[in-house]
């Protein structure tokens, strides 16, 4: 992360979820105030999309960060997606056959 030049692209989903796992919704505030991470989403402008990939996702059962990072990506086509939900991110598709491509931390062995 200290090689980070630009923010990372994320959604109000992605920062709840990280503030939970983090158990710290000062850091993660703290990401967006010193532009580490910057919110470029507006749910409510691409409802129609996150219902249609919920719909094509719900065997998967995909919450709503999920959602959003997948239509992200449909997005800011140039940006990865990092992740450490690998297993559902290699079935995702952008714009329904494109493989996303992904940053996830190494596994554990």
């Amino acid at each position: 992360m200290k090689t980070v030049t630009e923010p990372l692209l994320t959604c109000e989903s992605v920062l709840s979820e990280a503030a939970f796992h983090l158990e710290s919704s000062s850091y993660v505030l703290s990401l967006v105030e010193d532009e580490l991470l910057q919110v470029a989403f507006d749910f409510s402008q691409n409802l129609p999309q996150l219902q249609e990939l919920a719909r094509r996702y719900a065997d998967r059962k995909p919450d709503f960060a999920d959602l959003c990072l997948i239509r992200m990506s449909e997005l800011y086509p140039r940006y990865a997606v990092i992740t450490v939900d690998e297993s559902d991110f290699r079935v995702y598709r952008r714009n329904k056959r494109e493989a996303i491509p992904l940053l996830c931390p190494p596994r554990l062995v």
